[in-house]
């Protein structure tokens, strides 16, 4: 698994050992039709990626300009695993301090708590990639929505499996497009326009 483009482009990431299956990554092929959907999107965005795994979304995003990263997970090994890949960028010209790792349980997210001061609440775009089959996706979407986290232009993505339904609207977000790749489908939200 490697950045796919920016400043730290061909640059391998840390994954989990094959035989654990706590992680799943984003395969290199979804993540670079993903971020070829959102491309114009990155360059200067604050971006939130739940359930963050290795990192490769929010440091894919990172690595394309994005200026603020914000990493959340709570498992002991993702956690030593996004440290790792966040050192690839501690011999780029880019500033490591613009990339925060926040240990957090998303079953019960505390992590706008756990921000440091000054970092907005409100982001461009949210990542979200929970594990499959623990329905924590519709959960995750209604704390986006009611805690006003998405920007008025910004864009969740909701990475669950591609049979799973997610609600076409809530209070404050609606489903704009979904895409899928292989096992993997892709949800795209954005702020509704009207209630």
């Amino acid at each position: 698994m490697r950045i796919i483009s920016g400043t730290a482009r061909g640059r391998r990431l840390a994954t989990p050992p094959e035989k654990d299956t706590s992680i799943r990554p984003t395969s290199d092929r979804a993540r670079e039709a993903l971020f070829s959907i959102i491309g114009p999107r990155i360059k200067h965005s604050l971006v939130l990626d739940l359930f963050a795994g290795t990192g490769a979304l929010g440091l894919e995003a990172y690595s394309r300009g994005a200026s603020l990263v914000v990493l959340v997970d709570k498992e002991p090994l993702s956690l030593k695993i996004i440290q790792k890949n966040t050192s690839i960028f501690r011999h780029e010209q880019s500033n490591t301090d613009h990339i925060h790792v926040i240990k957090d349980d998303l079953k019960h997210p505390q992590f706008l708590r756990k921000l440091a001061p000054g970092l907005t609440p409100e982001f461009d775009i949210i990542f979200a990639d929970p594990p499959y089959d623990k329905d924590f996706s519709l959960p995750i979407l209604q704390y986006i929505n009611d805690n006003n986290l998405l920007k008025t232009d910004g864009l969740i993505i909701i990475e669950e499996r591609y049979n799973v339904s997610l609600p076409a609207k809530l209070s404050c977000i609606e489903l704009f497009d979904r895409r899928k790749y292989g096992e993997a489908g892709f949800s795209f939200y954005q702020r509704r326009i009207s209630p």
